[in-house]
């Protein structure tokens, strides 16, 4: 490498990191948390030019299976460069690329490689051959258009691929048309097991295709719908699937969904008859005393663990009420300690109930 590529400062440190543990004996198996949130260290976040450096010296390590470059300002150059390393460095298993403004602005250059296609459905395409990712994170992406082009190339993937493990999506601008596209690939992947399509505009018709591919897939384990508006409807669809049919979900996230206690009730019902679905959390939504109660009876009768749900009972006069509690899929994902402590498993249950890499 010429002298002039400078390494930027902070990769320097982790690497440097790296080759201790190697020293020690360590080497199997290791994630570089390069994220630029890290508040236990300081921090030059890495821009896609960093990451192309980044990308070449890690070509050949193969004892890495892990990488963690949240939270930095790679743009569409660094996922050009990441796609191409997901290309080469077969053992890799872990990626996470969130909060990045990856999206098509990354110049004429990334256009004529990918052929016009945007870094999203860049990533999806090789996602499609890749038989060593088992987590990607495509939070938030910068897209254009409505006709949700990038879920259409994800859904695709998804046919194909059956090694992927966990797929987030957040903040991918899902309409009920894209999860239709998601829900169509899933009655053909068996290897699925972590959805999080939270932060999204999917109603309770998007439900209807979710509660139809849950009837027959039996690898979906954890799914995170939170911050979307399935109301009273989607919750009755998924509710009757889970009650009548799904035997193989964990956990559900249905945070602020706009739903009252006619679904939400309905969804407490399906608790007690299917004894898999164990993790449920509902906060933000419409409460009403029957609500209160039947999340308090499945707390009293020990069906629903206090660590498994957002919500706890209490007693004022006489009368139930849910109190939050800091629970769920992923609470703590975009929070990192500042004394080194690890995180409590029921803050991020996604992780615990789905453990690929290491993740937060």
């Amino acid at each position: 490498m010429e002298k002039s590529q400078k390494i930027n400062p902070f990769i320097l440190r982790i690497l440097q990191e790296v080759d201790e543990e190697i020293k020690k004996g360590l080497a199997a198996g290791i994630t570089l948390n390069i994220a630029g949130n890290n508040h236990l260290v300081p921090v030059e976040r890495i821009t896609g030019e960093d990451f192309w450096i980044l990308s070449r010296i890690l070509k050949n390590c193969l004892y890495i299976n892990g990488l963690d470059v949240g939270y930095n300002l790679l743009s569409d150059v660094g996922a050009y460069y990441a796609a191409k390393l997901v290309q080469k460095q077969l053992n890799l298993i872990y990626l996470n690329l969130m909060f990045n403004d990856i999206g098509p602005e990354g110049g004429e250059l990334i256009a004529k490689v990918l052929h016009g296609m945007q870094s999203v459905i860049a990533f999806a395409t090789v996602l499609t051959r890749n038989q060593a990712i088992k987590a990607i994170n495509l939070n938030r992406p910068i897209l254009y258009g409505e006709q949700e082009e990038s879920t259409v190339h994800i859904g695709r993937m998804l046919k194909e691929n059956h090694y992927l493990a966990v797929l987030h999506m957040c903040k991918h601008d899902i309409k009920n048309s894209g999860i239709q596209q998601l829900c169509d690939a899933l009655y053909l992947n068996s290897s699925l097991r972590y959805l999080d399509v939270s932060c999204n505009k999917i109603t309770h018709d998007g439900m209807v295709y979710l509660a139809d591919v849950l009837k027959s897939n039996t690898t979906l384990e954890v799914i995170d719908l939170s911050f979307n508006r399935i109301e009273n409807a989607g919750a009755n669809y998924l509710s009757e699937t889970l009650t009548s049919h799904n035997r193989s979900l964990k956990a559900l996230s249905v945070v602020s969904n706009n739903i009252e206690g006619e679904g939400l009730v309905a969804l407490s019902q399906s608790m007690k008859t299917n004894l898999t679905f164990s993790h449920i959390y509902i906060w933000g939504n419409k409460f009403d005393e029957a609500t209160c109660v039947a999340y308090s009876d499945l707390i009293q009768m020990s069906r629903l663990k206090p660590d498994n749900t957002d919500v706890e009972p209490f007693v004022v006069d006489g009368r139930v009420y849910l109190a939050e509690v800091s629970n769920g899929l992923k609470k703590h994902y975009y929070w990192t300690s500042t004394s080194g402590e690890s995180y409590d498993h029921s803050s991020n249950a996604g992780f615990a109930l789905v453990p690929v890499g290491q993740q937060p």
